[in-house]
């Protein structure tokens, strides 16, 4: 939490509370945030820098002390939108912190991380604010725990660099080839896509794509119904 802590603030990021092993935190209150989505999804990118560097000390402590390297990774997950904020509590005890749908959805998402392997998770309205400065992919359309209205998620993988490079719109363009396929059932196409996937993997995202495979091949043994629209239905936090 210490070292995830600063790059919060650096973000112009208010802390609410640690949660166990979670920070939970929100943007454009006490004080506007001009760009506030950007602000959060350069946080995002920071803590994942720090990570690695955090690893690469403890790896080093670790074999210096003999004892075998357990790493550390985080999950992050931004959801941009309205909520209410303020000092929430009695007359004897309270804190200034969000309430509301939105805070609830970057909860959810967050919680979705580790199921598609990647660290970012941003929902749909933080992504179309930031998607023009910042390399943002799509996940998925997913219903997550609690709602009944889905939400197409993104991934973020990189800034304004890896948006600019050359793998980037490849990656773009053979992850939407793969939605595509598996959205209209057609499965065969949906695994060709994945396949062929050698930009996205190169990004990082051949987690996601392997959770795809597996899905496929279950709806190839055990087609989903006729009225299936193509959400994914989440079934844990």
């Amino acid at each position: 939490l210490t070292p995830m802590t600063p790059v919060v603030i650096e973000a112009r990021g208010t802390i609410d509370k640690y949660m166990g092993d979670a920070i939970m935190a929100f943007w454009n209150a006490p004080l506007d945030v001009a760009d506030h989505p950007v602000q959060a999804c350069d946080g995002a990118l920071e803590m994942r820098k720090r990570m690695a560097l955090l690893n690469a000390e403890l790896a080093a402590e670790a074999k210096a002390a003999g004892r075998p390297f357990r790493p550390l990774d985080v999950g992050i997950g931004i959801a941009t939108g309205m909520a209410t904020v303020g000092n929430m509590g009695s007359d004897v005890r309270f804190d200034y912190s969000v309430l509301g749908d939105t805070v609830n959805i970057a909860s959810r998402i967050e919680g979705q991380t580790k199921d598609y392997g990647v660290t970012i998770l941003v929902g749909e309205s933080t992504a179309r604010q930031a998607h023009d400065r910042l390399a943002l992919i799509e996940a998925d359309l997913i219903r997550v725990k609690g709602k009944q209205q889905p939400e197409r998620v993104f991934t973020l993988i990189g800034g304004a660099d890896v948006r600019a490079s050359t793998a980037f719109p490849d990656a773009e363009r053979e992850i939407q080839a793969m939605h595509s396929a598996y959205r209209a059932q057609r499965w065969d196409e949906a695994q060709a896509s994945i396949a062929g996937a050698t930009a996205a993997r190169a990004l990082q995202l051949g987690g996601m794509l392997d959770v795809f495979a597996a899905r496929i091949a279950e709806f190839k043994a055990a087609p989903p119904p006729a009225d299936w629209d193509g959400v994914y239905v989440a079934t844990s936090k």
